[in-house]
């Protein structure tokens, strides 16, 4: 294979615009085995989750922050295992959204972001509330596949098995 010189220049000089966004969902479940969502303001029930920093976050690190950023909910990195990948493309945009279950003893989420999420629910997976957003429907049915949840057909890739599930 032949390659360039190290000094050749750039195809283009303009900054290349965003066709990629590379987020966290987290299945965040209590000592009972409850999931935690959130209902949107568009109406959506969420996971907590969302992009990766732009400092090189890790994958682990990004399903730990959004819970404490979101919920006040303390996650362990070392305690965070991908199971999956899933992929959709909205507004000409690439979506990657990783999937983590991530385990904490009972706790009382914060509303720590009310212009996005007006509450946080625990709920036992067989009851789930909806309609659930995209994203957070792809994580879920990766996660649990024997809930049947109707979502937006999107590509997934298992990563390991996850942790936590029936």
């Amino acid at each position: 294979m032949t390659t360039g010189p190290a000094n050749a220049a750039p195809r283009s000089t303009r900054p290349s615009r965003a066709r990629a966004a590379f987020g966290a969902g987290a299945v965040v479940q209590d000592g009972e085995g409850r999931i935690l969502l959130g209902r949107h303001h568009g109406g959506t029930w969420e996971l907590p989750g969302g992009k990766a920093g732009p400092t090189h976050e890790s994958v682990a690190a990004a399903a730990a922050r959004e819970p404490r950023e979101e919920t006040g909910l303390r996650v362990p990195v070392d305690a965070v295992t991908v199971f999956a990948m899933v992929h959709d493309v909205v507004g000409g945009i690439n979506r990657i959204s990783t999937a983590a279950p991530v385990r904490v003893e009972s706790a009382v989420p914060a509303v720590t972001e009310p212009h996005l999420i007006s509450a946080w629910r625990w709920t036992g997976p067989e009851e789930l509330p909806s309609p659930p957003s995209g994203p957070s429907a792809q994580i879920l049915a990766a996660w649990r596949p024997d809930l049947g949840i109707a979502r937006p057909a999107a590509p997934r890739l298992r990563i390991a098995p996850p942790r936590g599930s029936a």
